[in-house]
C-alpha cells in the first residue's frame, strides 16, 4: 500500500473541474451546453467525423491548412478518387513514426506525432495502403519516400485513433473553393481543435441513464450504473458495492473493459482474475466501486489489440506491438473516470491498482487519492511474460 499526498485542484491541467456538475453538460459563462457556431455540441462533428472515417468516407479537417483526409484502412477507390480531384497539391500517408520506421527500413530519430511518406498520382491501391497501415498483413509494398508533414497532422491521426481504426490516414490539402463543387457535397469538416479537445469535450457532458440492482455472485448487493456522454453512443458503466459514499475514502477500481479475459477467460491477461478479485475484495470490506470503462486494450479497441496479439506471436511484447501499430503503449485517458466519481459524489479515494500511470492521470483529473493498494494476480503459466513486461517496461508496481 502507497500513502499519497492529498491532490484536490479546483482544475488540473487537462482535468475535469472539481466544481463542475457532471450530470449535465458542461457550460459556458451564460449557462448554455458549450456548442459550436450552428448551436449543437461541439463533439458532433466529430462522432461524425468518426463514422465516417470507418465508412471509408474522406473528410475535411479545418484549419490553418486545411486537409482532406481518409483512413487507410477503410479508404477504397471511390474515397481515393475523391481525394486527388479535390487535392490542391501531393497527397500523403500520414503514419506514426514507429510504423513508419518498418515501412522505410530505416530508423527515425526526430521525435514527432507523425511521419509523411509521398503519394504519387494516381493515387496508388487502396489494398496497398492497407497493407502499408497493418504490419499484421503480407508485407509487399511499394518503395516510399518520406515529405513534409503537413499541418493538422496530429489532429488526423487522432481522428484515426477516434475510430479504433489503424492511425494510418491517406491526407491531402483541399482546394480552395471545394464546398462550391459538385464533389464536394455532402463532406464534413471538423475543426481540428474539435479533434484534439475531444476526451475533455465527452467527458464534460457525460451523464447517469440507467441505474438497476445486479446481485453477484461475490457481492450480493451490488448496483449498476451506465453512463453515456452527450450526443454519443458509448456506455461506461459503474459496479457500485455497498454504500461507498458513505465511506471517507472507498476503494475504487478503474478497470478497462476486456472481452477476451472478462467474458471469455483467456490467459494471456489477467483481466479477468482483477475484476472478479476486485469486486470480492470491495465485498470483504463492504463498499467499492469499479468502473468498467469502454477503453478494450488500453484504449486501442477490441480489433486493435486483436492485432497486437498477432505481433506478439510473432516475437514483440505487449509495448512493442502497440508501437508496432502505431499507437503508444497505453492510449487511455482518465477524464471519463474522473467525471464518474465526481458524478457518484466520491471527491476522495483509494486507488487499488498496480499502474502509476493510472494513479497519475486520475489526480491530473483533480481526483484526490489518499492511497494506492496494490493489487497483486499470480501469474498462470501464459501470461508470465506479459506480466513482466508491464514491470519492466511500464512501471507496474507487483509488490
Amino acid at each position: 500500500m502507497t500513502l499519497l499526498p492529498s491532490v484536490t485542484p479546483d482544475r488540473a491541467a487537462g482535468g475535469v473541474s472539481r466544481k463542475n456538475t457532471v450530470g449535465a453538460p458542461r457550460t459556458d459563462t451564460m449557462g448554455a451546453p458549450r456548442t459550436d457556431t450552428m448551436g449543437a455540441p461541439r463533439t458532433r462533428a466529430v462522432h461524425r467525423a468518426v463514422a465516417d472515417s470507418r465508412r471509408g468516407v474522406p473528410v475535411i479537417i479545418a484549419g490553418p491548412q486545411p486537409l482532406i483526409v481518409a483512413p487507410a484502412e477503410t479508404v477504397g477507390a471511390e474515397g481515393l478518387n475523391l481525394i486527388d480531384r479535390l487535392a490542391a497539391g501531393p497527397a500523403s500517408l500520414l503514419l506514426a513514426p514507429a510504423r513508419a520506421e518498418a515501412v522505410l527500413g530505416v530508423a527515425i530519430a526526430e521525435p514527432g506525432v507523425a511521419v509523411a511518406l509521398a503519394l504519387a498520382r494516381p493515387l496508388i491501391d487502396a489494398a496497398t495502403l492497407r497493407r502499408a497501415a497493418d504490419p499484421t498483413l503480407e508485407q509487399i509494398l511499394p518503395r516510399f519516400n518520406r515529405t513534409v508533414v503537413p499541418g493538422q497532422a496530429a489532429a488526423a491521426l487522432a481522428l484515426g485513433k477516434l475510430a479504433r481504426l489503424l492511425p494510418a490516414m491517406v491526407v491531402a490539402p483541399v482546394r480552395a473553393g471545394w464546398a462550391s463543387l459538385p464533389l464536394g457535397a455532402g463532406l464534413l469538416v471538423v475543426p481540428a481543435a474539435d479533434l484534439l479537445a475531444y476526451p475533455t469535450e465527452l467527458a464534460a457532458t457525460l451523464h447517469r441513464v440507467a441505474e438497476v440492482a445486479i446481485p453477484l455472485a461475490d457481492a450480493p448487493d451490488a448496483r449498476l450504473i451506465a453512463f453515456r456522454a452527450l450526443d454519443q453512443g458509448i456506455e461506461h458503466m459503474a459496479i457500485l458495492v455497498g454504500d461507498p459514499a458513505g465511506q471517507p475514502a472507498p476503494l475504487v477500481r478503474i478497470h478497462s473493459e476486456c472481452f477476451t479475459g472478462d467474458l471469455l477467460g483467456s490467459l494471456r491477461c489477467d483481466c479477468g482474475p482483477q475484476l472478479k478479485g476486485a469486486i470480492k475484495r470491495m465485498a470483504d470490506e463492504g463498499a467499492g466501486v469499479v468502473l468498467y470503462l469502454a477503453q478494450e486494450g488500453r484504449g486501442i479497441g477490441l480489433i486493435n489489440k486483436l492485432r497486437a496479439y498477432t505481433l506478439q506471436d510473432r516475437g514483440l511484447d505487449t509495448v512493442d506491438a502497440n508501437r508496432a501499430l502505431g499507437w503508444q503503449a497505453d492510449e487511455r485517458n482518465f477524464h471519463i473516470a474522473a467525471a464518474m466519481l465526481e458524478s457518484l459524489g466520491l471527491h476522495r479515494i483509494r486507488l487499488l491498482t498496480n499502474n502509476p500511470d493510472k494513479t497519475a492521470g486520475l489526480m491530473a483529473c483533480g481526483v484526490e487519492i489518499v492511497e494506492r493498494v496494490a493489487h497483486i494476480i499470480a501469474p498462470n503459466g501464459v501470461n508470465d511474460g506479459y506480466l513482466a513486461t508491464k514491470a519492466a517496461r511500464m512501471g507496474h508496481l507487483f509488490e
